[in-house]
This record gives structure tokens, sequence and C-alpha cells, in this order.
């Protein structure tokens, strides 16, 4: 048995992996598990997650440069549209020392258009490109179950399956480069307006006296059930607001909706009124709401 998952273990290809936030550090440590050769970097060398991510084997190396050397897939996963420029275009960044030919995999969440732009860049410094959003949140990423959304050449995609494989469960190309973010955009709605409807079903709860533990136990079976009611409702009810998911990056990505609706003369109402309570989470505690998770959304209900 040993032998021959070190035969599988040597077969895997070597791994940069961008970015270890709360995502990126469960993620790291999965692709690890799996036997991936990793190098890991962090932007900010001092945050928590990349202390987390060395006691438990990753190798975390101080410059890009290091962490690239030698890479033929190269992940990122960062916050916005900027920070994944930076990281790709900057003065220290993934084109000034990657290999020609090797595949970066962004798994960060930021719009079809900036993905496109970014691979056809990519392009001309013969690197190639896969746009990978994901959904799941920490616990999918911790458990290895997140939902990965791809866009890009197929050949790429199948170049990736082992690693795609080792971070989650459900696993789809949806097309060419952007279709994976356009995805992503949508399931972000979904999730916005789910947390909207939670916070609505807590409240009324409260409201009539019921333990708000009973609306998930139940409402959790029926028709009304959803990932948002069963791991975020317990959460509510317990007045945990640490965050898997913040609410400044459920900001952006309702940004991100927004400006593809630019120019269409299209709206979203409802997704306006979960941008408007997220806006109003955030700036509670003078404006460090933002850094709380997305359930965090209840606090501007009267009987939070």
């Amino acid at each position: 048995m040993e032998t021959t998952e070190k035969t599988e273990q040597s077969q895997h290809q070597s791994v940069a992996f961008l970015g270890l936030g709360v995502m990126g550090v469960p993620m790291a440590i999965n692709l690890l598990r799996q036997g991936f050769p990793l190098r890991a970097w962090n932007r900010t060398p001092n945050r928590p997650g990349v202390e987390q991510a060395r006691q438990a084997g990753v190798n975390v190396v101080d410059t890009l440069p290091e962490a690239i050397a030698n890479a033929a897939i190269i992940c990122t996963c960062v916050g916005d549209v900027q920070d994944i420029r930076d990281v790709i275009f900057g003065a220290d960044g993934i084109v000034q020392s990657a290999q020609p030919g090797s595949l970066i995999v962004d798994f960060s969440t930021i719009g079809s258009v900036t993905a496109q732009a970014i691979a056809a860049e990519l392009s001309s410094h013969a690197l190639r490109f896969l746009d990978a959003p994901i959904s799941g949140g920490d616990i999918g990423a911790k458990q290895g179950t997140l939902t990965i959304m791809v866009g890009g050449d197929p050949n790429d995609f199948s170049q990736c399956q082992s690693l795609f494989s080792a971070l989650g469960k459900t696993i789809r190309l949806c097309g060419p480069v952007g279709s994976g973010q356009a995805v992503k955009l949508c399931n972000q709605v979904l999730g916005a307006l789910h947390m909207v409807a939670l916070c609505e079903a807590m409240e009324l709860a409260k409201l009539q006296g019921l333990d708000p533990n009973l609306i998930v136990e139940v409402c959790s079976t029926g028709a009304a059930g959803s990932w948002a009611l069963t791991n975020l409702g317990p959460k509510i009810a317990e007045g945990d607001y640490d965050p898997g998911f913040m609410i400044q990056h459920i900001l952006k990505d309702l940004r991100l909706v927004q400006e593809t609706l630019e120019g269409s003369g299209e709206k979203l109402p409802g997704t306006e009124l979960a941008n408007h309570l997220f806006e109003s989470a955030g700036k509670l505690n003078r404006g460090e709401g933002v850094k709380q998770g997305t359930q965090a959304m209840f606090r501007v209900y009267p009987n939070h």
C-alpha cells in the first residue's frame, strides 16, 4: 500500500498555491494531503493562515518567484480584481518568472470580463489560464467538497482533473474562459437572496417566540431547505458571526453582478435589496462589520 501511495504521489504535477486566506489555507492543505508537490505563498506573511498552513506541513515560501519555480500549475486565490492583476502582472508577478506553458488556475471571483482579459494577456506570455471560481464556504474548503465552476480550454481542464478532485465534489467545465465566472455570479445572487430569506425566517421565528434551531431542524427537510439554512442557520441561532465568507467579499461579488448588468437596462431588485442589507451590516461596529460572515446580515434586524 505504501509503495502504491508513493507512486501515485510522484505522478502529481508540481503546484504553486498563491493566497492563504480563509479558503486558500484549507485548499492548500488538502492538496498537500493528496500528495501534490506544493509550495505556497501569501502576500501578507504574518497572517494567521500562513502559520496555520505551516503547522499542517505546507511549504510556505517567502517570495512569489520561489513559490512558482518549476510549478506546472499555479493556483491563485485572492480577493478582488486588482489583487489578481497584481499577483499576475505586478513587478514581481507570475508573468515575470513563470515557465512558458505553465497553467494558471484562478479560484477567485473576478467576473467574466476580467477573466477573459487576463487570459488574453497571458497568452502573449505563453501562459495558459482557467477561471475556476469556487462555492461551498470554508466548510467546503476544509472538507474538500467545494463546487468548482471552470471556464477554459477542455485540454487544460483535463490536466487539472486530479487537482480539482482533491478540492471539490462538484466540478464542471462550464464553457470557454469566463464561463466559470458567469456561473459563479449566478451562484452569488442565489446565495445573497438565500441569506435574506434565512434572516427573515429567523426574525419571524423570534417574533413568534420560537426556538430558531427548530426552524433549522424542520425547514431544512422540506422545500425551503438550503445550504444557507443548514450551515448558517445554526450560527445565527447561536449569535456566531465569525466569517466563513466575509460580508466584504459578497459585496464585491454583488458589485461584479451590477457591473455585468451595466448597459443592459436590466435590474435585479432582489439582488439590490440583498446588497443594501449587506451594506447596512457592514457599516456596523464603525465599519468593521464587513469582516464578519455573511450571516451577520441578521444583525440589522431588530431582534438579532
